[in-house]
């Protein structure tokens, strides 16, 4: 958000930015999706609505993610909220009490850190390795488990890595936290966003829903930031426990883009596979044109639209001593936006979103090569 605010504050002083900070698709919301909202104006759909959302979008909730992963969610298993961040913040508050430990891959999202603390937890860090992509093993994670932990947070496709965590491993975790009684929360906000495997949920798996919470989004994968819909797929005594929260803090989600949700889950979904196959083309721009500046390491992302360099190099010099300060530079002096690493828990990484064109990614990187190589 601070990358996002000091970008805006610049171009409204006239600055050229090349922004690689949104977190965001630069693909419009489908006219389909823009046609069911202004539909839903028309015939006045403009009231509250059940705290937890509409029955019609639960029921068209639970159906997509049956026909794309196989699973059998009822409405009573589902809730919808504003936005992903607000389920996993629902979620947390649900789940966690104080002292309960949260084992959390590096790097991470920003929120899981911060939505932990604030239920009381103990936020329990696991390292991934870089040179292997960031990938991650149930093996790794066992390690870290001990009474007090209450839940695992998997984010697989990875913002900022989009490291994305094998099938059989996923499998092998699942069955750990089933066998302590441990939550495992899936953050499924990228997952149809892969480039060399087929989406799947670990929900699917027989007996998941006793311990695996799905935290799904509309935003990425219908380009629907701003609509703010996102939904939680969970036991019907957590789902209840959210409702009664949502109910005391925001209420409904708005009745209008609840709307337009449904036609994104029922309606055509040609849009995400054309949104893929462009993410692609310019996944495999941006890591070839990042290897190309002299120091700089990338792993390849398996999903997801960010990458994840490591620019070590640039640091301990020219009075750059973190990724904040480099960001900061990188900004006021080659005009490009990026994400310190430190915000995800890595300390010689920036996140670089390729949700733009391919002639931004061009001009960004260009410049981002003069500044590191001097």
């Amino acid at each position: 958000m601070k990358v996002a605010a000091d970008a805006e504050r610049l171009r409204s002083q006239g600055v050229d930015v090349v922004d690689f900070g949104a977190g965001e698709p630069d693909f419009p919301t489908p006219e389909n999706i823009k046609q069911a909202a202004i539909r839903a104006l028309d015939q006045n759909f403009t009231k509250y609505t059940a705290a937890g959302g509409t029955m019609e979008l639960k029921q068209a909730i639970c159906q997509r993610h049956r026909e794309d992963f196989g699973t059998a969610y009822e409405p009573s298993e589902c809730i919808v909220s504003v936005g992903g961040k607000h389920v996993i913040f629902n979620l947390t508050q649900a789940v966690v009490n104080p002292g309960d430990e949260v084992i959390i891959p590096v790097p991470y999202w920003v929120t899981y850190k911060d939505v932990v603390n604030y239920a009381g937890g103990k936020c329990v860090f696991v390292e991934t390795d870089e040179a292997a992509g960031f990938q991650l093993s149930a093996a790794l994670i066992e390690k870290h488990f001990t009474p007090k932990t209450r839940m695992v947070i998997m984010n697989s496709p990875s913002n900022p890595s989009g490291a994305v965590l094998d099938q059989a491993e996923f499998i092998k975790l699942f069955e750990l936290c089933h066998a302590r009684g441990v939550y495992l929360l899936t953050d499924e906000c990228y997952c149809h966003f892969l480039y060399d495997s087929a989406p799947f949920s670990i929900a699917s798996l027989p007996d998941a829903k006793k311990t695996v919470l799905v935290a799904g989004s509309l935003s990425k994968t219908y380009a629907m930031t701003g609509w703010r819909i996102g939904f939680a797929l969970a036991p019907p005594a957590l789902i209840t426990a959210m409702n009664k929260l949502q109910s005391h803090s925001t209420s409904n989600p708005t009745s209008i883009a609840q709307k337009a949700a449904v036609e994104a889950m029922l309606g055509p979904q040609d849009s995400v596979r054309a949104m893929l196959a462009e993410y692609r083309k310019r996944r495999d721009f941006v890591v070839a044109r990042l290897r190309q500046i002299p120091g700089v390491t990338c792993a390849e992302p398996r999903g997801a639209f960010y990458a994840y360099p490591n620019i070590g190099c640039a640091l301990g010099r020219n009075g750059v001593q973190n990724t904040l300060q480099f960001a900061e530079k990188a900004l006021n002096e080659a005009r490009v936006a990026v994400v310190p690493g430190e915000a995800f828990g890595t300390h010689a990484h920036v996140r670089i979103s390729y949700a733009t064109s391919l002639k931004e990614l061009a001009r960004g990187l260009d410049r981002l090569h003069q500044l590191i190589a001097g």
